[in-house]
Formats: C-alpha cells, sequence, structure tokens
C-alpha cells in the first residue's frame, strides 16, 4: 500500500496480488511454441506487462476516486468498510487503529466466585482480550499471587505488570469515568516480561500426582507370571482371567510367605480394584474362582478415561477427587460458555490447557473408592461427572442424529470409575435414579458390578436431580455443577431456571399448560395430573404460580389438559 499527501488531499494506491483460488492466466488458445525455455520467458513476460497495466489502471482510478471525493486521512482512517466478496472468496478488511491497545489484561480467579465472574463479565462485554488465572486450577500460581499482592484474595487484576486491584477498583474506575483514558495509558506499551505469565499449555506441576500404590510391586510380579488365558466357566467362554489359587500360589513362592498371607494380599489387590471376579461375585477367596486384571476387562475398551493402562498411582481421598471435579469444571464452564451456561463453545474447551487437565484427573478415577462419600457428596459427585462426560462425550466423539445414535450417545460413551464402567444411562438410571426404569424402556436398567453399585444407588431419590443434568442439547436444563454442601438448595434453583426459561408455558383461555418432555419421559419420579402441576408450582415465578393457580382453583376447578412440548436435540453451542 502506497499513501501519498498533495495540499492536504491523500490518494491511495493498492495492488492486491492475485488470489491463489482465482483462475490462473493461460496463454490463447492455438499459440504454440517449439522450444519451453521460449514459452517461459514469453509467458513472462506478457504477464508481467498484464500485471503492469492492472496495477497502473486499478491506481489511476483509485486516485481519481480520491480526488473526486475529497478524501482525507481522517476519511481513510473511520472508513466503514469491512469487506469485500470476490466470487468463491470472501476477504475480510481489519483496519488498525493507532489507539490499539498493545499491553495485556490478567486477573487471578477462583471457580464459583461471584467477583470473579463480575470482572470476567465487564472484559467481556467491552471486548477485551485477557488471561485468567483460575488458582482453583492451577494451585501453584497462588503463590506468585501472594507475592504480587500480599492476599490470596480474588479477583486481582494486572494491567501488564502493574496491580491494578480488584472488583472495588475496576468499579471505581468505571464510574469515575476516566476507565477509557487510564486504560490507554496503562496499556499503551507492549507487555514485559515482569508481567504475570499466561497459563501454558501442556505443563503439569511438579509433584501434582501421588506416590505409586504401595500394591504395585506385587501387581507387577501377577502381570509377569499368571498365566492368562480364557476358560470355559457357565457354559461361557470367559477371557483372559486365572484362578485365585494361582495368584495364591506366585504370591507364596515370590514373598515366601504363609498362604494365610498371600490370600489378604489377594483381597487387597480386590478392594483397590486391581484385579475383579469375572461375574463380581466375590471379592477374592483361594481355590478355583476366577479373576480378572482390570485392563481385560471387556468394557475397557469402551472407557474414554482409560488411556492404554491402569493408572497404578496411590488413588487420591474421593472427597478431594470430587471437589477437584467442581473446581476444574465449573472453571471451564465460565471461561468457554455464555454468561447463562445456555451456549457451550465445545470447540474452545477442547483446546484448553483446562480441559487437558480434566481428563488427567478423570484417569485418577479408575480406581476410585467411592464408597467412602457420603449421601450428599455422593450426589453431587456423580451429577458433576455426568455433565462433565457429557462434554467429554461431545467433544469426542459428537452426536449424531437418529434415535438409534441417540441412544448410543448414552450407552457406548462410558468412564471406568471404582473399578466398575459407568455410561451416561447407568450413572443417571442406576445411581443417580436408584435404579428406577424409565418410562419407554422395557427392562429395569441393569449395571454389572453387583453390590457394590446396589450400594451406590440413592434409596432416597429426589425429582429435581432431572433439572440438574444436562444432555449437551437446547432443551436440556443448563450445564451446571453442585458443591456436596449446597446440592439440594442447588438443585431447587436449577428447577427454578428451567421452569423460567421455557420449562412450562401456561395458556390460560384453553386451560392447557405445556411442559417439558423430560418430565414425561420420567413421568414415574413425578406426580401426575393437578398433583404434578401443584408441585411445579413451588419453582415458576409468581406470575406463572398465579395462572396455574386459578386453573386449579380453591375447589379443584375444572379440567386442565398438559402438553408436552417437543425436544430440541440440537447441540447448545
Amino acid at each position: 500500500m502506497k499513501e501519498t499527501s498533495n495540499n492536504g488531499q491523500y490518494s491511495l494506491e493498492k495492488t492486491l496480488p492475485p488470489h491463489p483460488h482465482l483462475p490462473k492466466l493461460e496463454p490463447p488458445r492455438g499459440t504454440r511454441v517449439s522450444s519451453e525455455e521460449a514459452t517461459h520467458q514469453s509467458f513472462t513476460v506478457d504477464m508481467m506487462k498484464l500485471i503492469r497495466q492492472s496495477r497502473n489502471a486499478i491506481s489511476k482510478r483509485i486516485s481519481i476516486l480520491h480526488e473526486n471525493g475529497a478524501v482525507s486521512k481522517k476519511d481513510l482512517d473511520e472508513s466503514d468498510v469491512s469487506e469485500f466478496e470476490i466470487s468463491g472468496v470472501k476477504v475480510l478488511v481489519k483496519l488498525k487503529s493507532e489507539e490499539e491497545i498493545r499491553g495485556r489484561i490478567t486477573f487471578f480467579s477462583r471457580s464459583n466466585c461471584r467477583d470473579s465472574t463480575a470482572v470476567r463479565s465487564f472484559l467481556r462485554e467491552r471486548g477485551f482480550d485477557f488471561s485468567e488465572i483460575n488458582i482453583d486450577v492451577y494451585a501453584h500460581r497462588e503463590r506468585e499471587l501472594i507475592e504480587r499482592t500480599g492476599s490470596s484474595q480474588v479477583p486481582q487484576i494486572f494491567f501488564n505488570e502493574k496491580h491494578f486491584g480488584g472488583l472495588m477498583a475496576l468499579n471505581w474506575l468505571r464510574n469515575s469515568g476516566e476507565f477509557d483514558r487510564r486504560i490507554k495509558e496503562l496499556l499503551a506499551e507492549k507487555c514485559c516480561g515482569d508481567a504475570p505469565a499466561p497459563v501454558m499449555y501442556g505443563f503439569d506441576e511438579e509433584g501434582e500426582d501421588g506416590g505409586v500404590d504401595e500394591m504395585m510391586s506385587f501387581v507387577r510380579v501377577l502381570r509377569q507370571k499368571l498365566p492368562i488365558k480364557d476358560r470355559l466357566m457357565k457354559m461361557k467362554i470367559v477371557k483372559n482371567c486365572f484362578s485365585g489359587a494361582e495368584v495364591v500360589e506366585i504370591l507364596i513362592h515370590h514373598l515366601d510367605c504363609g498362604r494365610k498371607q498371600a490370600v489378604e494380599i489377594g483381597k487387597k489387590l480386590a478392594k483397590k480394584h486391581f484385579i475383579h471376579h469375572v461375574f463380581g461375585e466375590n471379592d477374592f477367596e483361594d481355590g478355583t474362582h476366577y479373576y480378572r486384571l482390570l485392563e481385560h476387562e471387556p468394557f475397557i475398551s469402551n472407557c474414554y478415561n482409560f488411556r492404554g493402562s491402569t493408572n497404578d498411582m496411590e488413588p487420591q481421598d474421593a472427597v478431594m477427587v470430587g471437589q477437584k471435579l467442581f473446581k476444574i469444571m465449573t472453571a471451564i464452564l465460565e471461561s468457554y460458555s455464555s454468561d447463562d451456561h445456555s451456549r457451550v463453545d465445545y470447540m474452545r474447551i477442547s483446546q484448553s490447557e483446562e480441559f487437558r487437565r480434566y481428563l488427567n484427573l478423570a484417569q485418577d478415577l479408575q480406581r476410585l473408592n467411592l464408597l467412602e462419600l457420603s449421601t450428599n457428596e455422593k450426589l453431587a459427585f456423580f451429577l458433576n461427572l455426568y455433565n462433565a462426560m457429557v462434554i467429554h462425550a461431545l467433544i469426542r466423539i459428537g452426536r449424531s442424529d437418529g434415535m438409534i445414535a441417540r441412544r448410543s450417545f448414552f450407552t457406548d460413551f462410558q468412564y471406568v470409575v471404582g473399578g466398575y464402567s459407568y455410561s451416561l444411562n447407568s450413572i443417571r438410571n442406576n445411581i443417580i435414579r436408584g435404579g428406577h426404569r424409565q418410562s419407554y424402556a422395557f427392562i429395569k436398567p441393569f449395571m454389572r458390578g453387583g453390590n457394590t453399585h446396589h450400594k451406590l444407588g440413592h434409596s432416597k431419590f429426589n425429582p429435581l436431580v432431572h433439572f440438574g443434568l444436562c444432555d449437551g442439547t437446547k432443551s436440556s436444563p443448563v450445564v451446571r455443577f453442585f458443591t456436596p454442601q449446597g446440592v439440594e438448595a442447588e438443585l431447587k434453583q436449577a428447577a427454578r431456571e428451567f421452569f423460567r426459561n421455557g420449562g412450562i408455558d401456561v395458556v390460560l383461555d384453553k386451560r392447557v399448560v405445556h411442559l417439558s418432555r423430560i418430565i414425561k419421559w420420567y413421568k414415574e419420579d413425578f406426580s401426575e395430573g393437578k398433583n404434578l402441576l401443584k408441585w411445579i408450582m413451588s419453582y415458576v415465578d409468581a406470575n406463572k404460580a398465579g395462572l396455574l393457580t386459578h386453573l386449579l382453583g380453591e375447589d379443584g376447578g375444572g379440567s386442565v389438559h398438559i402438553v408436552y412440548q417437543d425436544y430440541d436435540w440440537s447441540i447448545n453451542s
């Protein structure tokens, strides 16, 4: 681009190289030259001549336009031309402002922090690019925050290397009317090396993982020496198994110990989910009962938190893992979804460092002791795991149209958790709903794992859980994550938001109530007819509650027709 000035008037000369998608010039048909070199030289000369002539013509026309229109430099800078189109090619034009911000905004945050959410929303509304460091996800950065500010309180905002303050400082600057001027001053220069470093992809902190499991010395010996093979049991071929007696004999010879001690070691291996009975009939016994290593379970190939080998590290405390799951998934949701969480950017999630860390955390679930969890801890854990698995499934395998493809999505995408496989359906129906059968299912849900899974299922069922489970569709409840101490109140809030955002519609003159199809699918979890509407009244706004009260009437009123809405299976992106 070339710009010239003449008595305050500006003209613009611009040369556009041919786009690679545009047709290439060819010599006229019928023209033939025997020598390839002559052809090349002639064609080169013609091309250069053509380009030069075209460039001069375009430059002349642009100059005439500017002269006739008296285009000034200010007009050029304020030009609103943002794109032009050539057939098959779309070219976007972005003019770089002289006052463009060159520095970097960084702020430290925590998951589920109201002040951090306010800062994030404000920066998004103003269109600023910023770097967020969530110290719940990147725990090692908390020390840096304390060194820079003298406190671990969040949010803390930095303009380049300069510490600005928290939400109160941001609100003061915004209300003072000096925000734009101060921002230009603070971010006029490029960011230097003293500023907080942005999050780097692919780096884990030292000591983040626990130590190797204390039973690994025995597991290594068994993996090397066990006669693992297919065997016939109960008229079935059981693959990759071994007997309890074979385990005991190997341990006796390796440790030079008694049979009783070897059996106790075998029981510990089963308790830690290194080995399982092939039919889930017992923990471990000496004799002809057959067992299988976790990595040889038939379901393991369908488990997307299994990466070629089992996690042999010492299992972390289940409560701690549940807290990590909540914090990291909340951080992902806050960073890569709309403010109301109704739209999720799955592409950006898949490329984020937070999601990479979630995948690492998912491997820690393989041999987790879920029986350590209390009732509320277990409910929050499985609600969060379900919603996290949906995000992972949409990123990993996507979702196809059609009933069969949708059913496959909910049954075939699995995790190995606590030594057993869990699909989305098994978590919802067997654990959260306590084994209840869906109204359209032909058989009662069954999940392999014997008594362990019956202990995990909830005996006291709360129908509000359906408003806390997100299927990644536009008609499902919005995605959210729950805390053990507040899960009951958070489920009530989820129900209120679901009904406020289209889960119910009342047509008073026709005495018709439109409800989400989710209630029809799981109708055995809810009341029926007017009792259902009375139950819903506790979770709708005052306007809809008044309409429902009018329909039901003090004496029971007339009939009310319930119609179920069409379900939008489109992905909530």
